[in-house]
């Protein structure tokens, strides 16, 4: 490899530094390929402190049932990314529930879906990818609010 890519990949790099901080991603990854032998990869990571506030509701307020349409809470120790159903997201970006803004959402808690059906899309690096669902069933919980960002693998909704 000559100092010139050398010097490119280093800029490379930087550049995805960069738009990793300006984005407030956690997680960047990509692939280069010069040529038949010749290719880089590269992972930009960051460590964010991730701080969990857990409080406990009033008799009355449990009583009351949750919004259909708000993103259900956790059950003390029960991590949804476990979950049977789960589906997961594939990648780092900023979830959206509908195809624009104003749109009705692709589901709702107890909407039926079929295996491929759209679930919601993830944008990442200014690409739109609908997320399919990975199997039939009922939407049992959306786990994700609209426009929030996501990393890979943090679970976006249990289907049953």
């Amino acid at each position: 490899m000559t100092n010139k890519t050398h010097d490119d990949d280093v800029a490379f790099i930087r550049a995805l530094a960069e738009l990793l901080r300006d984005n407030d991603l956690t997680e960047l990854q990509v692939k280069r390929d010069y040529g038949e032998d010749d290719s880089l990869n590269v992972r930009v990571s960051r460590q964010t402190q991730v701080v969990t506030t857990v409080q406990a509701a009033a008799p009355a307020a449990a009583a009351a049932p949750a919004p259909a349409a708000a993103p259900a809470a956790k059950a003390a120790g029960e991590d949804p990314a476990s979950h049977p159903g789960a589906v997961t997201s594939p990648m780092v970006g900023t979830v959206y529930l509908q195809p624009e803004p104003g749109a009705d959402a692709f589901v709702k808690v107890g909407d039926t879906v079929s295996e491929g059906d759209t679930l919601l899309i993830v944008e990442a690096m200014k690409t739109m990818n609908h997320i399919p669902a990975p199997r039939s069933g009922t939407v049992k919980r959306i786990l994700i609010e609209d426009r929030a960002a996501v990393e890979f693998g943090a679970p976006l909704m249990i289907i049953e």
